[in-house]
């Protein structure tokens, strides 16, 4: 298995373009005018505006955003002092972890010397380029020296990860076992194992946080660090020797509370865990083996509490959830250094991130249905996309407080929007919607509510204020749902069509009166609204009992929209229902239509469906630029297929001479402004559209799902558009994430359908 990994690596970092990083150019440099302002002549001017102003040069340059990664090479993972050229595939990693999860550009700078003095001269002298130094996998004691030296000298952050990351991890997971096993950090006995970079560095933030330092013994591989012992010690060490009679790690485990360990695997023994107190709390963290494994933990102590640094048992300390955030939140105030209450805010955020709701795409990830705070989830997984916005707005707000901030951020709320979305342009418009949504609240309806993922996505729902959900089903089996994800007091409405009985009168005239003549027969409607809660909640929502509805996670999409559709009213203007996908990609959102309803629309549905789209998109605050696509360019073919969405475009104009609209024109011609200018000149579609109108479903569905196979693209949807209610059936299968999403959007809507009938 170790073998094929291997392997696996090499050919991951040596295939295609070698290497993990590469540089880009961020703006247009395609033409001689761009060249004369990237470099000679236009780029004196900024060189000279830094030369009067240096602060100016986070303004000008990319030194607000990025980050050195200095190593020397003399500790690497866990393969020792093998030279500043041999680690440099893990500086290129650790460049990547930084961009991925934090849009933080790196140089990693691999350094050949063994003086702590020259490097920390060689950082000194290139500092002005970086907004911030993560220094990396330098032995200890040097390591120390390295960056409080360097901390002094410069007046940027200085980080040095090995150290202060795990620190700030471990810690976390710290005071939740804490809370868990419902221990004082005042009477808390705690042992360290390992008095390197890492081990001391959380002895000092346990005691930053309350851990008195007489309730503290440190061991390295000598022994016990006492007061006054001479052999195999430092500055460091020194600082964190208490006056003990204790002489080995097995002495000083009896009846202790905490073993830290980053030290050497096996060094925790079963027989010596089991001295430890009740609930004992374990951090195991020796790279790649702990120093006491997760099954021989548990089985030795079947009530401790254990985090390792593996990735396959629960509770990895992995500083890939701090370091990132953790710079982030320093560069955007730009912060002179990274001081203790920067660390302690970090602390803090990540233990509180556990408490919380874990999104959908975390729990896909790791292929689990739910996590939840405890013993076996004490800090959040280190892809938790949540992470980078709970902690860099708290270490930017600790810089602030403490006055190492040179920039100030007045409205932590806005920026911590501003950060989701560099997630990705779909959050940041997800976060538009919700943030409207919530000033005029609705009632949203599952008609799966006994469905664990429309559990979740109602959960979540009701705790961001987005809505009441309301879910129908069996109120026992739902309330177990709830109370599995540590939700107890909520304001969940949960119906049970089947116990109703007024209601399902009500809805069954209701829907014998619009179905009658179509062959209901009101025995029938009476049993299909006690029996199938689609048709119950459809006319929920068509009563005005509910204001929009969310339905189909189970279904097959042809079989819950005939429910939907039968229930519910089209929109009198509009006749013609449709679907939209929002395609969020990087630098731009297009709305496809129709993707999922209509089959080969004539061309007075496909103008209608045009309207409905545009209605749609200008909540969002854009202006719709439509056009109207098929395989043909203004005529070129006279086929009947060309000329109905001809005909339709001119519809369009007629039901809305105000909109942006044309065609019927090819997809490559949409998006070639200037070529569209030069050949057809007439064309009342200027620049590039936003809306794509399809000519059938085929295209549509064909165009929506390869985007979302082959391009960088998020897809919301499908939105259903042209009915009188806002009602949407998500695909099949979908997860709570898109259900949310989904919700959000069906909320916007019946907001606008209620400000339409005021």
């Amino acid at each position: 298995m170790a073998t094929d990994i291997y392997a696996e690596a090499l050919e991951y970092h040596r295939s295609g373009r070698k290497g993990k990083i590469e540089v880009i150019v961020t703006k247009p440099f395609s033409t001689q005018k761009d060249l004369s302002l990237a470099y000679s002549p236009g780029v004196a001017k900024p060189c000279l505006e830094i030369a009067a102003n240096p602060e100016d040069a986070y303004e000008y340059t990319a030194k607000a955003n990025l980050v050195a990664v200095i190593s020397n090479g003399t500790s690497v993972l866990g393969l020792g002092n093998i030279g500043a050229m041999a680690g440099k595939p893990v500086m290129e990693g650790k460049g990547a972890l930084f961009k991925k999860f934090a849009d933080i550009d790196v140089f990693d700078i691999e350094v050949a010397t063994e003086d702590p003095d020259e490097l920390i001269r060689t950082c000194e002298l290139i500092a002005p380029t970086f907004g911030g130094i993560n220094l990396e996998d330098i032995k200890a004691p040097q390591c120390f020296y390295v960056e409080e030296t360097l901390k002094k000298r410069v007046n940027i952050p200085v980080f040095h990860d090995d150290q202060h990351g795990t620190a700030i991890i471990t810690a976390a997971a710290f005071l939740n076992a804490l809370e868990v096993t419902g221990r004082d950090i005042r009477s808390v006995k705690a042992v360290f194992n390992g008095a390197g970079a890492a081990g001391i560095a959380c002895a000092k933030m346990f005691v930053a946080l309350g851990l008195p330092k007489e309730n503290l013994i440190m061991c390295d591989s000598k022994g016990i660090i006492y007061r006054g012992r001479a052999e195999s010690m430092n500055p460091y060490k020194e600082q964190l020797a208490n006056d003990t009679e204790l002489r080995t790690l097995a002495e000083a485990l009896r009846g202790a509370d905490v073993f830290c360990g980053v030290s050497v695997a096996g060094a925790l023994t079963p027989e010596m865990l089991k001295t430890m107190a009740p609930k004992p709390i374990v951090f195991a963290m020796a790279n790649p083996e702990p120093e006491i494994s997760y099954p021989d933990a548990i089985a030795a102590r079947p009530d401790c509490i254990i985090a390792t640094g593996r990735s396959d048992y629960p509770n990895q300390v992995n500083n890939v959830l701090c370091f990132p955030f953790l710079f982030r939140g320093a560069l955007d105030v730009r912060a002179s250094e990274i001081n203790t209450e920067m660390k302690i805010a970090a602390v803090k955020a990540i233990a509180d991130l556990a408490k919380e709701e874990v999104p959908d795409q975390v729990l896909r990830a790791y292929g689990v249905d739910n996590f939840e705070f405890g013993p076996e989830y004490l800090i959040p997984t280190p892809f938790d996309p949540r992470a980078l916005l709970r902690i860099a707005p708290a270490v930017a707000k600790a810089a602030m407080e403490t006055g190492v901030a040179r920039k100030k951020i007045d409205d932590l709320q806005a920026y911590t929007d501003h950060l989701e979305t560099t997630l990705g342009r779909s959050k940041a418009i997800l976060r538009y919607v919700t943030n409207r949504v919530k000033k005029d609240h609705v009632r949203v309806v599952y008609p799966e509510g006994n469905n664990k993922k429309i559990v979740r996505a109602a959960i979540r729902v009701m705790e961001e204020n987005i809505a009441t959900p309301v879910l129908l089903g069996n109120h026992r089996e739902i309330s177990d749902l709830i109370s599995k994800h540590g939700v107890s007091n909520h304001s969940i409405m949960i119906i049970d069509p089947s116990q109703e009985d007024d209601c399902v009168e009500r809805y069954a005239r209701a829907y014998y009166a619009k179905k009658q003549r179509s062959g209901i027969t009101l025995p029938y409607a009476r049993d299909i609204m006690r029996r199938d809660p689609g048709f119950f909640g459809a006319m929920m929502l068509s009563g005005g009992d509910t204001d929009c509805m969310i339905y189909g996670q189970s279904l097959p999409y042809p079989y819950a929209i005939r429910r939907v559709l039968s229930c519910i009213g089209r929109n009198p203007e509009r006749k013609t229902v449709a679907s939209v996908y929002m395609m969020v990609f990087k630098t731009r959102t297009l709305f496809f239509a129709d993707t999922t309803v209509n089959i080969n629309p004539s061309e007075q549905q496909l103008a209608e469906i045009a309207v409905s789209v545009a209605e749609f998109v200008r909540e969002f605050d854009i202006t719709p630029k439509i056009a109207m696509l098929s395989y043909s360019n203004f005529g070129s073919s006279d086929t009947p297929g060309a000329a109905k969405i001809a005909r339709a475009t001119a519809l369009v104009k007629e039901l809305a001479p105000d909109l942006e609209v044309d065609g019927e024109m090819q997809a490559n011609l949409a998006f070639n402004t200037e070529l569209r200018e030069e050949i057809f000149p007439f064309c009342t579609l200027k620049g590039e559209p936003n809306v794509l109108i399809f000519p059938d479903l085929n295209a549509a569905n064909i165009a929506y799902k390869l985007c979302m196979r082959l391009a960088e693209v998020d897809a919301i949807g499908p939105i259903l558009v042209g009915l009188n209610r806002s009602a949407h059936v998500v695909e099949r299968g979908a997860h709570a994430d898109n259900i949310f999403n989904l919700t959000a959007l069906a909320a916007l809507k019946a907001r606008q359908h209620a400000t339409s009938n005021r």
